[in-house]
């Protein structure tokens, strides 16, 4: 099946999260991103979900509003992840090396690790962890995918 990320507008209101993804759960679908957060507007949320097609199935529920496909090259999605690595003296220079060529940032550096931030698309933090392949990753936590349409125009 084609992955798709979906952008939608929902009301802002207590127990929309889950009436969203309990639909996903009943009919079997996989959600591989979800992030959630309040928009401009306080009254409604925006959630962008990637998993494989499903939208007519969403608009069947009253909470959501809009639904926008975000298709490559029309919008721009990103991920943010926190990274922390396992690192002596010597090995802390070449993650920050490694760190300063993707345009990450060290957040947090102690006597053992270092805390990498990462905001990107998924393909620039994928490649990112790959390389991070020789050192010790002690704790990662990923966003998820989040985005919007390009251009002055918003939603469908």
């Amino acid at each position: 099946m084609k992955k798709m990320v979906l952008s939608l507008l929902v009301d802002n209101t207590s127990g929309v999260l889950s009436r969203v993804s309990g639909m996903f759960s009943r009919r079997g679908y996989n959600i591989d991103s979800l992030s959630v957060g309040v928009t401009e507007n306080p009254r409604y949320s925006r959630m962008t979900v990637a998993l494989s097609q499903i939208k007519k199935q969403l608009l069947k529920l009253e909470d959501v509003c809009e639904i926008t496909e975000l298709k490559d090259g029309e919008s721009v999605c990103r991920e943010l992840v926190l990274v922390k690595i396992k690192a002596s003296l010597e090995e802390r220079q070449q993650i920050i090396s490694l760190t300063d060529v993707f345009r990450a940032k060290v957040v947090d550096v102690s006597t053992d690790s270092v805390m990498i931030e990462i905001t990107g698309n998924v393909n620039k933090i994928e490649a990112f962890i790959s390389l991070l392949d020789g050192f010790e990753i002690s704790e990662m936590v990923r966003t998820g995918l989040t985005g919007l349409t390009r251009g002055a125009v918003s939603g469908n």
